[in-house]
């Protein structure tokens, strides 16, 4: 049971998507789900409803876009087809809760749905919730509050009966003790191994056994049909050493992006404010100015006088009691004008009047902390962050034309070559899979083997391999599938044999020495290795085998034995000497055990009732879409 539970709960693929899809209640990426889940393109069908293309692909992005914030994981592994099935399992899982949802007619009321809302930190501001926070959030999503409101709800309604069904779970306090007793046992351990390789000369294998054995297994032995290629690559590194950058755009993008280059520092200010109201007349802009002139030349004259001012003048009720000091501040976080004027002033200075939307401000520095980029430090990187977006969109511009041309001058790759100022590339024989590797994209090795290109002779489309690398390739040669001759793999054969049989000698005195220490015997031949305490978390180096087998040996009687065939590689024996029981004794960790176990059987509840779910409604998966490589949202 233990190991079911641990299946189901604890792989970090797993707690990786669950963060990412089944609790979906961040709002990055929300505004493409709600965008693109209207297609009508499925990759599955899950009874009466429909998991789109557009869908899955936006449950892709959002893992990427998580693993690549969190930095934890490389968002390659987002490609391994064992992490696409379980991102649609997921997909799967939550469209047949919807609609258990629906049957059983569960209500989220208006006011849950409220608080709820209210409750999330990405709303807050000073420790509550801001409508202003609220608005603004959801339309830099591109959401309205209704579609928000309406994912909220089915999110709250798929949580109510995850919920509702993990309360279910219960396991009786004997059998719960018992179980945490077994799940933190420790035991203390040594193994011995007798290896395949030591009976190898003891095998002599007759000639009639290679060929019997070619003759039985003669389709093992086919080469896989290959080809050879020449292609073309466009990239963006390519286009680099053509692009110019000027000294004035330089400059020109580390004004415009200074926060970028902020660094720590920021800077402290005080400032009088004189406002002038919202849409103000000509005369209340003057005389609001009038004032703040009056009020800077008394600074000039006394610059000692402007925490006094500042208290008696200021129209910025957050800043006069404290004579207009504002704290800390980065870039970014007063409006442009302001914001301007502070970072040209050096410190102890007072600025001439400063204009904004809320009036003339009087600003006197006070002080500087942190470091900022200079621009002299900053220049190169800029220069080449430039040069590379450039290149991209160049890249952008021409990849279209460059699939039009290799497409309609299908029969030679030299007119693309020509006109991109290319080199047409040879490579030698590969096979379907060294292709894939080679060339990292099986959408791209899949078009070369296709009737078209391999047998009408036609350049490829162009795929983008990877990133901002397009390829388009035709076939040079060709060698279809055909088995490899008897004089080729004869010795290979052989070899294998001798290993097969070797192992088969290898097991037999395992058993042996197997049954001479269950019967207190020593065996002189072993070498055991120096002793290590064990639990199920912590192998200390013990292999798999090892340790998925070690806490099933009887213990009843110490030392405890078993024996384990480990393949060709030999005879496996585990020895354990002592048996530490470590579940908590204190009331507090009891309770953080017991609470984690009912947490992993509480999730194997839910499982189980989404296998019953998956049971009785008809899945179908359409299996070219979801192995057809990264898909588009």
């Amino acid at each position: 049971m233990l190991d079911a539970i641990r299946e189901h709960t604890q792989g970090w693929l797993a707690k990786v998507i669950l963060a990412a899809i089944t609790i979906p209640f961040a709002l990055v990426g929300i505004d493409s789900y709600l965008r693109q889940a209207g297609s009508n393109v499925p990759i599955a069908k899950v009874g009466e409803d429909t998991v789109s293309v557009q869908e899955y692909g936006s449950a892709l992005q959002n893992l990427r876009n998580q693993l690549i914030s969190e930095g934890k994981t490389d968002p390659s592994v987002i490609e391994k087809p064992e992490v696409k099935q379980s991102v649609l399992d997921h997909l799967i899982t939550n469209h047949l809760l919807s609609q258990e949802i629906k049957r059983a007619k569960f209500i989220i009321s208006d006011d849950q749905l409220s608080q709820y809302i209210i409750a999330l930190p990405d709303f807050q501001e000073n420790g509550k919730f801001s409508q202003k926070v609220y608005d603004e959030l959801l339309a830099s999503n591109h959401l309205t509050p209704s579609k928000f409101e309406a994912k909220m709800r089915a999110d709250l309604l798929a949580q109510q009966a995850r919920q509702g069904l993990a309360r279910l779970s219960y396991m009786p306090q004997p059998l719960l003790e018992q179980t945490l007793k077994t799940e933190h046992q420790q035991r203390e351990v040594t193994t011995a191994e007798i290896k395949t390789n030591d009976f190898v000369s003891q095998v002599k294998i007759d000639p009639a056994e290679v060929t019997a054995y070619y003759e039985k297994h003669k389709e093992s032995f086919r080469v896989p049909e290959q080809v050879k290629l020449e292609f073309v690559l466009m990239s963006v590194t390519s286009l680099i050493p053509g692009i110019q950058v000027s000294e004035d755009e330089v400059k020109k993008y580390y004004e415009d992006n200074a926060s970028k280059f902020q660094g720590d520092e920021q800077r402290r200010a005080s400032h009088i404010l004189i406002t002038f109201g919202v849409n103000p007349t000509p005369e209340a802009k003057a005389a609001a100015k009038k004032k703040a002139e009056d009020i800077l030349a008394q600074i000039k004259k006394n610059p000692k006088s402007f925490e006094e001012l500042a208290k008696k003048y200021s129209q910025d009720p957050g800043s006069a009691e404290k004579g207009g000091d504002l704290g800390l501040f980065g870039r970014g976080a007063m409006v442009k004008p302001f914001e301007d004027t502070v970072y040209a002033m050096a410190p102890g200075t007072v600025s001439d009047l400063v204009e904004s939307e809320f009036g003339y401000h009087i600003i006197k520095l006070t002080e500087i902390s942190g470091h900022a980029q200079d621009y002299d430090t900053a220049k190169a990187q800029i220069k080449a962050d430039i040069i590379y977006q450039k290149a991209l969109d160049k890249f952008a511009e021409q990849a279209e034309n460059f699939n039009n041309l290799a497409y309609e001058q299908s029969t030679s790759l030299k007119p693309v070559a020509d006109a991109f100022g290319l080199q047409v590339q040879p490579t030698g024989w590969l096979s379907r899979a060294d292709g894939a590797k080679f060339f990292k994209s099986d959408k791209f090795i899949n078009s070369v083997f296709s009737d078209e290109v391999l047998k009408e002779h036609r350049n490829t489309e162009a795929v983008e391999v990877s990133p901002n690398n397009l390829i388009s390739a035709r076939v040079v040669d060709y060698k279809p599938a055909a088995p490899r001759t008897f004089d080729e793999v004869k010795g290979g054969i052989e070899d294998y044999l001798k290993l097969e049989k070797a192992a088969q000698l290898a097991a037999k005195a395992g058993d042996a020495a197997l049954a001479s220490l269950q019967q207190g015997k020593e065996v002189a031949s072993l070498e055991w290795i120096p002793s290590v305490t064990v639990d199920r978390k912590d192998a200390q180096g013990l292999t798999d085998l090892a340790m998925s087998n070690l806490f099933k040996i009887n213990t009843s009687k110490l030392p405890a034995y078993a024996g384990l065939v480990d393949g060709n590689k030999g005879y496996l024996l585990v020895k354990v000497i002592k048996v530490n029981d470590t579940a908590a004794t204190d009331d507090a960790g009891k309770k953080a055990q017991e609470l984690e176990l009912k947490s992993a059987l509480a999730s194997e509840y839910v499982a189980a009732y989404v296998s019953s779910l998956k049971a009785k409604t008809k899945i179908e998966v359409n299996q070219q879409l979801l192995n057809a490589g990264t898909l588009n949202n």
